[in-house]
């Protein structure tokens, strides 16, 4: 591994040539939602004023250079993000504590807790992991700081019962705790970079910037008349609300179509496309903020009003640079900017011209350059794209997927976020749009140019985990995995994880030979999916060999009863599922396992108990699909084939199963001469 692990209280510095990081907060094992924050700290250890304190409500401090940029879904699961600019840290900001909370209760339910900090893209430069929380609703990581001119990250690990205005209040915060006032640094989000109010707010910002130490005692004042937002931080959640879809009632026929707001009428190829998507993807963003919002912190900006241009022209010597689209962000006094690079069909991204907008970008001091198109890498902040890593050090260069873009307009619309019936129709009609072949805008349907190959060799047994083919089939197959967790994230609102080891979060190389590795021993991928709320994981097996998919999961048995029992408990929640499923059941004695088909365990329960020594303690289900061989395409290609086989069996067999509960414990029963019922009795 590449970077260090501290160990609580251990630091190491940042790459002098670093100036941007992401702070990531991830954890294991549970469903509690954590939130980042970050507070900025003096010499004293104290924040100089509440816009110190940079979190939910309060996404971005005074100067822009440390942002909450929300939590997002990738194959690690839920993850926590804070961004810092390193350059731009006020120089009377000594430390910046890096804090993870809880609303509801305790790191020590969380499993492992994780801090990684990461480059502009995406390359992991520290990391402390532990696993000492108990009671904790809010939790010091670590922190980034400087010392001799140069910034460090150091591994904290110190954990507060009160909550976040608990420690947020202990290193100098006012926290507002009355109910009815409004949560922070709305006035900042809410009004476009042109409404008068913004413009207000952004001054009152400027104005405590210059003023840190003015007394919190001191009464608000106001600026031409217009009221400043008192102080006092408020910590309380705003509940999402949801939109009402719009419903069509009066066509004739089944066929009849609403007329699309986005038409995909004469659509042609190449350019044109790019043009099109990219106009309909800006356009959507600047009407429907949370959307923005959602897709402008997985480019690393700040919460605040979007703006969108495309076809920008900028001077590059003697040349032209016309990225597709410019993208600004306003939060308090500071301007964010990234240069948009779009492609669709099969256009692929070109290291020249990414240079070519970094160069651009430097020049401009703009934030990051972003690409967009079908490509998913294979892991999160991996780039379809390598270039030169000079051109980095000043601006962030960051991927997306079309299929990134899609799932989050699929969360805000079926999960809340969106409460503006009118807003809900425009994402939906961009939706529809992505949706429509000619958009360009696909989800994962291609293995790539060497799949062919690959299949060949290991049906032929002449696939060595060494050749290169091999290895960049790997990376597309962790792609479609990814792809899949993706899918389900968007499909059911929770955050589905692709699992795989520690190191093959990190290390990509490792992660690709593993993969080929067993590709060419066994002719099997795998993919391990971790679904919040089910009774265990869903494992997708690829066998290319013999040309089928296996679906799996497991489950724990009751702990009472007989066996008899305990697998009459299974068969009433697998009532609708397909009779081909195998049902296989591992006793309490060792060494005692034995399987068979649903069909067949319907009609005779005693196929699988029947003579057995031990009592079942688990249950593992599977069912097999056949597997399409060509590269891309329709349901007959493998992409289609390996989606399709996880969404019918997580819907057919896994969605149904509940945990076993055991019954409440019984009191005792007291004989009625015993019962005393009163005084006078």
């Amino acid at each position: 591994m590449s970077y260090p692990i501290l160990s609580k209280g251990q630091n190491v510095p940042l790459p002098g040539d670093v100036v941007r990081i992401d702070v990531v907060i991830g954890w294991t094992e549970s469903e509690v939602e954590v939130d980042a924050s970050a507070l900025l700290l003096g010499a004293d250890g104290k924040v100089g004023s509440d816009q110190d304190f940079v979190f939910y409500n309060q996404p971005a401090s005074a100067d822009g250079s440390v942002r909450f940029l929300g939590s997002s879904a990738t194959e690690e699961g839920a993850q926590a993000r804070i961004a810092i600019e390193l350059s731009a840290v006020p120089d009377n900001v000594h430390t910046v504590a890096l804090v993870g909370s809880v609303g509801a209760g305790t790191f020590g339910d969380l499993g492992k807790l994780a801090l990684r900090v990461v480059d502009g893209v995406g390359h992991s430069l520290a990391e402390y992991v532990t696993a000492d929380a108990s009671t904790e609703s809010a939790f010091v990581f670590g922190e980034v700081y400087r010392r001799g001119g140069e910034w460090k990250v150091r591994a904290v690990g110190q954990g507060w019962d009160s909550g976040l205005a608990g420690l947020a209040t202990d290193f100098g915060v006012d926290i507002d705790s009355d109910p009815d006032s409004e949560p922070t640094g709305e006035s900042l989000d809410a009004a476009p970079a042109s409404d008068p109010e913004h413009v207000v707010a952004a001054v009152v910002d400027s104005a405590d910037i210059a003023a840190p130490d003015r007394p919190r005692e001191q009464p608000a004042e106001s600026i031409a008349g217009t009221p400043v937002r008192p102080r006092g931080v408020r910590t309380a959640k705003q509940v999402a609300k949801k939109a009402k879809p719009m419903v069509f009632k009066l066509a004739e026929l089944d066929t009849w179509q609403p007329a699309r707001l986005f038409s995909v009428f004469g659509v042609g190829a190449g350019e044109e496309q790019e043009k099109r998507a990219t106009s309909a993807l800006i356009a959507t963003m600047q009407v429907v903020r949370p959307f923005a919002r959602a897709l402008c912190a997985r480019m690393g900006a700040p919460a605040g009003a979007f703006e969108g241009y495309v076809e920008v022209q900028y001077e590059r010597g003697e040349s032209k640079v016309i990225p597709d689209a410019v993208l600004k962000v306003v939060r308090g006094n500071r301007v964010w900017t990234g240069l948009l690079e779009v492609k669709t069909g099969n256009s692929k991204l070109k290291r020249d011209q990414l240079e070519s907008y970094l160069d651009v970008a430097r020049r401009k001091k703009y934030d990051v350059v972003v690409s967009l198109s079908n490509d998913v890498p294979a892991g999160p902040g991996e780039l379809p794209v390598e270039v030169d890593r000079r051109k980095i050090a000043k601006v962030a260069l960051r991927h997306l997927s079309w299929a990134e873009v899609a799932h989050e307009a699929r969360m805000l619309l079926s999960h809340g976020g969106i409460d503006n019936d009118l807003h809900a129709w425009i994402l939906g009609e961009f939706l529809r749009y992505l949706d429509h072949p000619r958009s360009g805008a696909t989800e994962f349907v291609d293995m790539g140019r060497h799949w062919v190959a690959v299949r060949d060799a290991v049906t032929a047994g002449t696939l060595r985990a060494g050749d290169q083919k091999a290895l960049l089939v790997a990376d597309t197959w962790v792609s479609l995995s990814r792809h899949l967790a993706l899918r389900l994230t968007a499909e059911l609102g929770v955050t589905v994880k692709h699992v795989l080891s520690r190191r093959h979060y990190t290390d990509p190389a490792a992660r690709s030979a593993a993969v080929a590795e067993r590709l060419a021993s066994d002719g099997t991928f795998e993919a391990v999916l971790r679904i919040p709320g089910t009774v265990g994981d869903l494992v997708v097996c690829a066998d290319v060999r013999t040309n089928k998919i296996r679906c799996r999961t497991t489950l724990d048995a009751p702990t009472e009863g007989t066996s008899a029992r305990r697998l009459s408990w299974l068969l009433k929640q697998l009532e609708d599922a397909p009779g081909n499923v195998q049902v296989e059941v591992v006793f309490s004695e060792r060494g005692n396992e034995v399987c068979e088909h649903l069909d067949t365990v319907r009609t005779d329960p005693k196929a699988l108990t029947g003579g057995r020594a031990g009592v079942i303690v688990s249950f593992a289900l599977e069912q097999t699909f056949p597997m399409g061989n060509r590269r891309s395409g329709t349901a007959a290609s493998f992409v289609a084939s390996v989606t399709s086989a996880a969404d019918a069996f997580y819907g057919s067999v896994v969605q149904p199963l509940r945990g076993w509960v055991p019954p409440a414990p019984k009191q005792p029963e007291v004989p009625q001469a015993d019962v005393v019922v009163g005084a006078d009795d």
